[in-house]
């Protein structure tokens, strides 16, 4: 699949019990590029958003916890305050 075939989004989650934390971190750490610790940059095809989506709407406890996917302009320049750095983009493989 080509990288035009896709998009970059930004996951963010909020998570109340340690152990569904860590399950959804753990998942979600396979398709991240770029970001820290309950924020994710992630670029996925439409077929990987769908899993994405699917996939935490069962991990998640919805009465509890929340996830937000976000869909950004690459072309936008980033602002990185503090330790922040910017996400290696230019060369990367999601298996």
């Amino acid at each position: 699949m080509s990288d035009a075939a896709r998009t970059l989004y930004l996951v963010c989650y909020d998570i109340c019990e340690p152990k569904r934390l860590q399950r959804v971190h753990k998942y979600l750490i396979g398709y991240k590029v770029g970001g820290q610790k309950s924020f994710f940059e992630c670029w996925l095809t439409a077929a990987e958003l769908r899993e994405v989506r699917d996939t935490l709407a069962g991990m998640l406890d919805l009465s509890q916890d929340r996830a937000h996917i976000f869909q950004l302009d690459p072309r936008m320049a980033r602002d990185l305050l503090g330790r922040a750095t910017a996400p290696v983009t230019d060369v990367f493989l999601i298996v």
